[in-house]
């Protein structure tokens, strides 16, 4: 058997981890009923009217199936009767009876996987038909395939969400959401002509989908986003810019030009929103310090006590303590007028006694060396106690260790030099001058 081959790092050997992204396609995860019971054989004869009905069992209860459930088995035949299948469902969708064209709807974007030529094309025309029930199958039908088939959905999907009947603009809606999750570019598209109509609620549920994709990482996104803070609306503003954390994850200079946007927006929420942001930044960016100083002096209280309460992660201890006494000069509220008086504080110069004290730097370390030494001497180290001896030999030693220590400490009674020794005049030269008689009239020299 061939072993699953692994990538590995060639540096380090281990695997790699390859993220991926689940997709949801929800057109291959069709619909079970009674129906999943039939035959085949029993398929195709209902669909065609040939057999008008057929009794199947079904989690232990009996059934009888008709034209109907035939036609909602048609995906399940096999790949060799796809092709019949394909034409028995073309007729079901202009057969007069609406239950089985609902049938056919429901049945749609399951079998479009296997065969899809002309089904998206009746679909346009039945999401208008004169039965609500067919219309309403429709609608359900747009939803589920949009997410596998959006390019051949993509005209009826602009037209259903800009419906004004409600069960159909929320049919596109949901299906434009479910696309995100497989081509969120095409979802881009979308949201780009969303975003210019003159309705705000249209442009609003544009707005709510930009999160979703921000993961596509291209300036198209980026160019919804700007768009979307430039809005009229303040609600569009708001969700715009709740997705400037995420992009801030992805791309530092993109989310920090639109935070320098937001945070100076009329709108609260939006400039809140820009704070969040700002966090989630390097805080070495030069340009989001800058938007953090600036806002730790906003008018908005929000904004600045999240900036004030940034600080300590921007500056050192001096830098933050002549900010902070700055900005007490003209802070108002209490709360933050505490913040910075914290900030301001310093404990080695204003504190108490043990906290000055605590704010020394601690003696260094005595070496290893220079503790043996004191041991054997039988003296201790600073506040260190010394060694007791563990036995009587040892005791001795060091008893006779501090008496040495005391000897070579102790003064010594020696004569000490005077001055006039040290100058070189001895007491035998006075002597010496003494002993000499000078007569009345004679000079010495």
């Amino acid at each position: 058997m061939v072993k699953d081959y692994i990538a590995r790092d060639p540096r380090t050997g281990k695997p790699i981890h390859v993220t991926s992204t689940k997709v949801v396609e929800a057109s291959f995860e069709p619909i079970e009923g009674p129906w999943s019971a039939l035959r085949p054989e029993d398929v195709m004869s209902l669909a065609d009217g040939s057999l008008d009905q057929r009794e199947v069992l079904w989690l232990g209860a009996g059934h009888v199936m008709s034209r109907q459930h035939g036609v909602r088995a048609l995906s399940t035949v096999p790949q060799s009767m796809v092709r019949a299948a394909h034409r028995l469902l073309l007729m079901a969708f202009e057969d007069d009876d609406e239950v089985v064209r609902v049938s056919a709807l429901e049945v749609l974007p399951e079998f479009a996987v296997r065969r899809s030529e002309d089904l998206f094309d009746w679909l346009s025309v039945l999401l208008d038909d004169d039965s609500v029930k067919v219309r309403n199958a429709a609608s359900n039908a747009l939803a589920r395939a949009a997410p596998t088939f959006p390019s051949a959905v993509q005209s009826s999907l602009e037209n259903e969400l800009r419906s004004d009947v409600p069960y159909r603009h929320k049919a596109a809606w949901k299906g434009l959401t479910a696309l995100t999750e497989t081509w969120p570019e095409v979802v881009a598209d979308h949201i780009d002509t969303l975003l210019l109509e003159p309705d705000v609620k249209m442009r609003r549920k544009a707005a709510g989908l930009l999160r979703k994709v921000l993961s596509k990482k291209s300036s198209a996104v980026w160019d919804l986003i700007s768009w979307s803070l430039n809005d009229d609306d303040a609600i569009v503003r708001r969700t715009a810019a709740k997705t400037l954390p995420a992009l801030a994850r992805q791309d530092v200079r993109m989310a920090t030009m639109f935070a320098e946007r937001a945070i100076v927006d009329p709108d609260a929420e939006v400039r809140l929103a820009a704070i969040k942001a700002i966090q989630k930044l390097d805080k070495d960016h030069g340009r989001a310090r800058d938007l953090i100083v600036a806002g730790a002096r906003s008018k908005d209280l929000r904004v600045r006590k999240a900036c004030v309460e940034l600080l300590p992660r921007l500056m050192g201890e001096d830098e933050l303590r002549i900010f902070a006494t700055d900005l007490l000069k003209t802070e108002t509220n209490e709360d933050l007028i505490k913040l910075l008086d914290e900030m301001r504080f310093d404990a080695s110069l204003e504190g108490t006694e043990a906290q000055k004290n605590a704010a020394l730097a601690p003696a260094l370390p005595v070496p290893e060396i220079d503790k043996e030494v004191a041991r054997s001497q039988g003296k201790g180290l600073g506040l260190l106690a010394s060694a007791e001896p563990k036995n009587i030999v040892e005791k001795a030693e060091q008893q006779e260790a501090i008496e040495k220590s005391i000897e070579s400490s102790a003064p010594v009674n020696e004569r000490r030099p005077s001055q006039d020794e040290i100058m070189g005049y001895m007491d035998d030269d006075e002597d010496e001058f003494d002993d000499y008689e000078a007569m009345p009239d004679e000079e010495m020299f």
